[in-house]
């Protein structure tokens, strides 16, 4: 898939949104909703009951996924009881799963489809899609499936994996404290977390079993976060402080923290220490081998993660080749505006590397640069918002809460990440930004790192998402989240955001041959047999990335298998649909109807997207 950024320039874009769309008001983001919803179809036709097949699998799902509820907004009436509850991820649990998905696969394939409109033969077309991309992860003999999500892992517990890290997070950010019957909900759900954990580490001494023992340096980088994980819980810790500073606030009378203190204590806290003991059990064992080609049947789970990853049948070799070529292409937009800084001498990784030392661009150190750094990002949000009536016809609210990581997630965690919040609003999307030191972020780089994360990225686009039927809010494919979070940051550079700041432009730039470097980097480790430093060195000396951003990085390659593929492959599939789309209607075209068929078409697999795109071309035609 070539990168077609190229074939129309900014000011052919800017005309292209229409000279109505400036006139527009973020009023429009109150009408949003209503104007994504979708009619419900008569009883008794084929419309309806494709509406009620597709309820019925997302309800079968979601059963599996307590969590998941919570999360969208939607553990109340008849799922009420959910709200106290947690998944199961022992091996039973992920058999569970699988059986539930098998069934399910059955009764799409067994539907007739004739007479259905365009976007519930998609809707069945997409669940079919990430079902059978699923099963095929679970008849791998290890592993963490994300059933069409973005995280599937070899490893079940690791620096970035495991409930060690996704239960104390949720519990704090997510799982509502409203009443006492939430804060009772809560209570519940920490006392799931002991067999949670023990789940999991009964299949991480299975995996090790078999022979997949994840490599040295990260089990050591598990192992110190866990060890912080468990002082915090013999104390009770953020597990009992999210609890007592919740229900204090609200008035809502009880023991609450000294009670999850207990539970915290006596049961979570040895089946961490559990799991810490296999972890440690297993280092002596572990090789420094960063990539999957060292483990067991190694080469076909890459193959299935690069598959589930970028939703398409590229090789290793086609996906590394097309890392290569899109950053030469790159680093030759990112060249004259260095010059223009005056960074004249050198490769553009040397330039960008001496960039990144210029003062101009850094943030204070310590506390004081933390409450720079999200007010910086704030400023930038507000901007982008201002903006998106040019680009969108249909607008969502854009629900964001800007959090930094816990403390002890982020050793371990990248930069930043983000996503939509509740269907219902109720909890708002999130921007997480890693703060562990400033000088992870720089005042080039992180308007767009806001961009991808928040809006018009993860959280504008997630909000339409949760427009769609339950089972495709549910259902999200990398290469498409991830590729439009790099169109958004494309559309942030279009829309004029950077023309009076060269040096944002230039950190967008860096951030798009970041993610080329991806594709070299991640299949160099799992295919081509690159070490560690292999990779980082990699990133440095090429993009001129901070070293000490791209380490985990390159740490997360390791645990998540082909995930870091599906962002430049999605962005560049999404660009060119772009191109065609403008090539085939010419002055019909209008950026925001592009824009709105991609986002309100919702979350699919790249041959999907195509296929919605060419519907769109046709109407416009017609």
């Amino acid at each position: 898939m070539p990168d077609s950024a190229q074939n129309f320039s900014r000011r052919q874009t800017l005309a292209a949104l229409g000279a109505s769309a400036v006139t527009l008001a973020l009023s429009g983001c109150a009408r949003a909703n209503s104007a994504i919803a979708t009619p419900a179809a008569p009883a008794g036709t084929a419309a309806s009951r494709a509406s009620a097949l597709l309820d019925s699998i997302a309800d079968n799902l979601l059963a599996h996924s307590p969590e998941g509820a919570t999360s969208l907004g939607i553990d109340t009436g008849v799922r009420a009881a959910m709200r106290g509850k947690l998944g199961d991820r022992s091996t039973a649990g992920q058999k569970a799963v699988a059986d539930t998905l098998a069934a399910d696969i059955k009764r799409i394939r067994s539907f007739d489809t004739s007479g259905l409109d365009h976007a519930t033969r998609t809707s069945l077309g997409v669940v079919e899609s990430a079902y059978d991309v699923a099963l095929a992860g679970f008849a791998l003999p290890y592993g963490d499936v994300a059933v069409g999500g973005w995280r599937n892992t070899p490893y079940v517990v690791i620096q970035n994996v495991g409930a060690y890290l996704d239960i104390p997070r949720f519990l704090d950010s997510d799982h509502p404290i409203r009443d006492a019957a939430d804060a009772d909900a809560y209570l519940s759900r920490l006392e799931g977390y002991a067999p949670v954990l023990d789940g999991e580490t009964g299949r991480l001494k299975a995996a090790a079993s078999k022979g997949l023992i994840a490599p040295a340096f990260l089990i050591e980088k598990a192992i110190r976060q866990m060890e912080q994980s468990v002082s915090g819980a013999q104390q009770g810790g953020g597990l009992a402080e999210s609890i007592a500073r919740r229900t204090k606030a609200l008035g809502i009378s009880g023991d609450w923290g000294s009670r999850a203190t207990t539970i915290a204590r006596d049961k979570v806290a040895p089946a961490l220490e559990r799991q810490l003991s296999e972890l440690k059990t297993q280092l002596p064992k572990a090789g420094m081998e960063a990539g999957m080609w060292a483990r067991p049947q190694g080469d076909e789970f890459y193959a299935w993660a690069l598959r589930a990853s970028t939703t398409t049948r590229m090789s290793p070799e086609e996906v590394h080749q097309m890392g290569l070529d899109e950053l030469r292409t790159l680093h030759g937009r990112m060249d004259p505006i260095l010059n223009s800084l005056g960074y004249t001498k050198g490769s553009v990784g040397e330039r960008m590397n001496a960039l990144a030392k210029d003062p101009r661009y850094q943030f204070s150190e310590g506390d004081a640069g933390r409450a720079e750094i999200m007010a910086f990002i704030e400023r930038w949000l507000g901007k982008i918002r201002a903006e998106l009536p040019r680009a969108f016809r249909t607008l969502v609210r854009g629900n964001l809460e800007v959090k930094r990581l816990p403390p002890e997630e982020e050793p371990g965690a990248p930069g930043a990440y983000g996503g939509a919040g509740s269907i219902d609003g109720s909890i708002p999307g999130k921007f997480w930004i890693n703060l562990r030191t400033t000088d992870l972020h720089s005042k080039y780089s992180l308007p767009d790192l806001a961009f991808h994360e928040a809006i018009p990225g993860h959280v504008w686009q997630g909000e339409y998402a949760n427009q769609m039927p339950l089972i495709r809010t549910m259902l999200a494919f990398n290469a498409y989240s991830e590729g439009w979070a790099l169109y958004a940051e494309q559309l942030a550079d279009e829309l004029g955001l950077y023309d009076d700041y060269q040096v944002g432009r230039l950190g967008y730039l860096q951030s798009l041959a970041f993610r080329a470097c991806r594709l070299v980097v991640d299949t160099g480790l799992h295919a081509k047999r690159w070490t560690r430093e292999q990779g980082v060195k990699f990133f440095v000396e090429e993009n001129g990335s901070n070293p000490l951003e791209v380490a985990s990085e390159v740490d997360r390659y390791c645990s998540w298998p082909g995930q870091a593929c599906g962002y430049k492959v999605g962005h560049s599939e999404i660009v060119r649909q772009r191109g065609l789309a403008q090539t085939a209607l010419g002055s019909r075209y209008d950026l925001r109807d592009f824009n709105d068929t991609v986002v309100r078409g919702g979350n699919v697999p790249l041959d999907v997207l195509a296929k919605n795109v060419a519907e769109y071309v046709a109407g416009a035609k017609a």
